[in-house]
């Protein structure tokens, strides 16, 4: 079996707000795109995986760094690749072998890739995935506060329904190619994986990263995109939600927006304003609560940006 090629040594390997709504998931259904001639510009083709050398050999892949729960990791397929698959799940790949995998909070011990090459043999990894430790808090005393009912439990399935559809649309976007930048500055208020355990009751972990910015600060696209889903009216607990492909199966969602810059069908250049931070929705502040999600797995966006601030 061919081995794997790591940026870092291979003993690594073995060593040992409110979840978002809007990464909810959905039985699978057909597939909606979005024509190519709805979007008003398309994102130029840039260079995939820069930072990643291809391999050196036929039939090695190559990872940025080893699998870790919660974390979005760049790679190459071997050389030849016609079809890629994680787990049994097709993936796609750029033409120079570039791909991202994800990683959800709690995903298992191990994943497979399996390459299947031009000659028909197949190239096929299995790899540990180093376990995260989740900040995770119990409150005996404390029990969880439900969603009010009434009115919530009225809007909740035709909100849910929009959001599972956008999900499923197909575009053309390749900013999952890029180096993706925050969206907006300011102090980290919530992270990802984060959980209470109210009086022996498990909430729901944190899906996506609070940025406390003040009101009505910028919000800007962390890479090329094209918008899914803008909502016309606040949602319950998202309020003014945003959600943008970036392609490859990869998405962010901005919640408690103030405002929505951009409509649906729109292609968005990396730093574009789309919106401005707000406390729409269930908030207690201003904050924007930014989430990434790999096709159905949730992923800590700290993972795969560079640290606020950082040139």
């Amino acid at each position: 079996m061919a081995r794997l090629t790591l940026l870092i040594p291979i003993a690594a390997l073995t060593a040992a707000c409110m979840a978002d709504p809007a990464v909810s998931e959905a039985p699978a259904a057909a597939v909606n795109t979005i024509p190519a001639n709805t979007v008003e510009a398309t994102p130029a083709p840039l260079p995939a995986v820069a930072a990643i050398p291809a391999p050196q050999g036929l039939g090695a892949f190559t990872l940025a760094k080893a699998p870790e729960q919660g974390a979005l990791i760049r790679g190459r397929v071997p050389v030849g690749t016609v079809k890629l698959s994680i787990d049994g799940r097709a993936v796609p790949f750029a033409a120079d072998g570039g791909f991202l995998v994800g990683f959800g909070r709690d995903f298992g011990a191990f994943v497979s890739l399996v390459a299947v090459l031009q000659d028909g043999q197949s190239v096929t990894e299995r790899l540990p995935v180093a376990k995260h430790a989740w900040n995770v808090q119990s409150i005996p005393g404390l029990r969880k506060v439900p969603a009010s009912a009434g009115n919530f439990e009225a809007r909740r399935p035709g909100e849910i329904a929009q959001m599972n559809a956008a999900r499923k649309m197909v575009t053309d976007a390749n900013g999952w190619q890029q180096q993706f930048i925050w969206p907006a500055k300011g102090r980290i208020s919530g992270v990802f994986g984060s959980q209470r355990i109210y009086a022996g009751q498990p909430g729901s972990p944190h899906s996506g990263t609070d940025v406390a910015g003040g009101a009505g600060a910028p919000v800007v696209a962390p890479a090329d995109g094209v918008v899914i889903l803008a909502a016309a009216t606040p949602f319950t607990l998202e309020g003014h939600l945003l959600l943008v492909d970036h392609g490859a199966g990869l998405s962010s969602a901005f919640l408690h927006l103030s405002r929505i810059d951009v409509k649906v069908g729109q292609a968005v250049k990396q730093g574009q304003l789309i919106g401005a931070i707000g406390m729409t929705g269930r908030a207690t502040g201003p904050h924007l609560h930014w989430a990434l999600r790999w096709f159905d797995d949730r992923i800590d966006v700290q993972s795969f940006v560079p640290p606020m601030g950082a040139k």
